[in-house]
């Protein structure tokens, strides 16, 4: 294993044809340029099997903006991460080809034009045979990275863990937004709605029926409540079994756990899941045939101890331990 480091670039170790994360013991954690994990930055996603991307946009906020700069904080608090899952034994960087590859470049006035900057950017992706690992951006992104990701899979499965089902129709008279993802995903065919779990779901509502939408369209929602105070392995040992073998899609805002974990996100909600719960929901989606995954919503300026981009670089490595191909050693 060699380690290089270059003035102006990231530090990078390189084991056969795999990129690994420097090891701390070997480089200082401040020295290199900020990429997820520290890993080598890449222009596009080929060659690769995984790519960390970030959409740095909050336009379609509803509460408090500050999401855009998540990508940037969670690259940032991804420095603790190191290359082997202790607690499981994954190997992902012995196993599959990863780098970071940037971010998209939105546009910032135009949520309808950063939508289509977001799906033609992920079509590439997705062309060249590549997983992508996304870093938002507020939940509006994942609209049209399913675009893409349906264009050649299909309808996809979805988990989907979030304290609000995003299901809204219009608000202030507009479509697209972070409340209405998954009814245009739906309304396009996107998903699988057979094959939908949306898990933490919680906090008041307009409506005094908030799920009707859910369930008419076969989305199955475990609302917090059912998670309070017990390990969530059952559920996903059913989850697994609904999921079966088709694609299907890990969408995480991290405003489905307690703001006393991740208080750094623009629509908290009291009551929440814990930190626990969330690596029992990814861990238990390995086997699946996982497509992608987005971890969403991190605001960094409302928590100044950054432990919510920290929580949410660490989702986003327990997402690449659970993909299709990773060995445990």
């Amino acid at each position: 294993q060699v380690c290089v480091i270059r003035r102006s670039r990231a530090p990078s170790c390189r084991s056969s044809q795999f990129n690994v994360p420097p090891s701390a013991l070997l480089v200082a954690r401040p020295v290199g340029v900020c990429s997820m994990m520290r890993l080598p930055v890449q222009a596009s996603a080929e060659g690769l099997d995984v790519a960390f991307v970030g959409v740095p946009l909050d336009t379609g906020t509803s509460n408090r903006p500050g999401a855009r700069f998540g990508p940037c904080q969670i690259r940032t608090e991804s420095a603790m991460l190191r290359r082997y899952n202790g607690s499981t034994g994954a190997a992902p960087f012995d196993s599959l080809r990863v780098a970071d590859i940037g971010d998209v470049n939105v546009n910032l006035y135009n949520l309808p034009d950063s939508c289509r900057l977001i799906r033609d950017s992920y079509q590439e992706i997705v062309a060249s045979g590549c997983v992508p690992l996304t870093l938002g951006g507020d939940h509006t992104i994942t609209y049209p990275i399913l675009q893409a990701l349906a264009a050649k899979h299909g309808p996809v499965g979805l988990v989907h863990v979030d304290a609000h089902t995003d299901t809204g129709d219009t608000a202030l008279g507009q479509r697209i937004y972070h409340g209405s993802s998954f009814r245009r995903c739906a309304e396009e065919g996107l998903l699988d709605c057979g094959r939908v779990v949306q898990i933490g779901i919680r906090g008041s509502s307009y409506d005094p029926d908030p799920h009707k939408y859910c369930r008419e369209q076969g989305f199955r929602v475990v609302p917090a409540e059912q998670c309070w105070m017990k390990s969530l392995e059952p559920l996903m040992r059913e989850v697994r079994a609904q999921m079966g073998e088709r694609p299907m899609y890990i969408s995480f805002d991290i405003d489905g756990l307690d703001p006393a974990y991740a208080p750094g996100t623009g629509t908290p909600e009291i009551a929440g899941l814990t930190p626990a719960q969330a690596l029992e929901i990814i861990r238990g989606c390995q086997g699946l045939n996982i497509v992608g995954c987005d971890l969403v919503e991190v605001a960094p300026m409302y928590d100044v101890s950054g432990n919510t981009a920290l929580l949410g670089a660490n989702l986003l490595f327990e997402m690449l331990c659970v993909l299709p191909g990773v060995k445990t050693l």
